[in-house]
């Protein structure tokens, strides 16, 4: 059977825990690409990450591993959740399907108590269908840094650029549909 699971990012704990917002999980893009899968008969999981707004790895580690990942998983993560996968990979020799970066932010001031230590397995990559990184020229630096830190270490990365989506946010994109990401997921690229 065909999966996929769709890690959310790093909100502020005040948006959080805004009992008028929806939950981080079903937030932006994520609930209408995990609809968007599970019409195509993929069953698609959109896990809430304890903390998501003083994240700890081992916390996110645990919630996401209760999910079997092989090589008929998709992975996708926006922000935070994406530096988790890229993480997360580099440290376990599991096969997985495509993998989809969206703004990948990998706290390159060390804000993180840990989160971020650790070094990119250049050979992550190749345990995986392809990994696919969506970046905005107008998003902030520390995501273009972080993309240029996985490129170094995934030359094989491929790297959509595109203009005015700011950090893949609802209010960046104005829409919660992303058919580009869906494009790179069910597409034969």
């Amino acid at each position: 059977m065909k999966t996929a699971i769709i890690l959310h990012g790093m909100p502020g704990e005040k948006s959080y825990l805004d009992a008028a917002r929806d939950a981080q999980s079903n937030s932006h893009w994520l609930p209408w690409l995990q609809q968007q899968l599970i019409a195509n008969g993929i069953l698609a999981q959109t896990p809430e990450l304890p903390h998501p707004y003083k994240p700890a790895y081992e916390e996110w580690k645990r919630v996401f591993e209760q999910f079997p990942v092989d090589e008929n998983t998709m992975l996708v993560g926006h922000s935070c959740g994406a530096g988790f996968l890229v993480r997360w990979l580099s440290e376990n020799k599991i096969r997985a399907g495509k993998v989809a970066l969206v703004a990948p932010w990998m706290d390159p001031h060390g804000e993180l108590d840990g989160f971020f230590d650790f070094e990119i397995d250049s050979e992550a990559i190749g345990r995986t269908a392809g990994v696919t990184i969506f970046i905005s020229e107008d998003d902030d630096a520390e995501m273009h840094e972080a993309v240029a830190r996985i490129e170094k270490a995934w030359p094989r990365v491929r790297v959509i650029r595109m203009q005015g989506k700011g950090h893949f946010t609802l209010g960046d994109m104005g829409t919660r549909e992303f058919p580009e990401l869906k494009e790179a997921l069910l597409g034969n690229g």
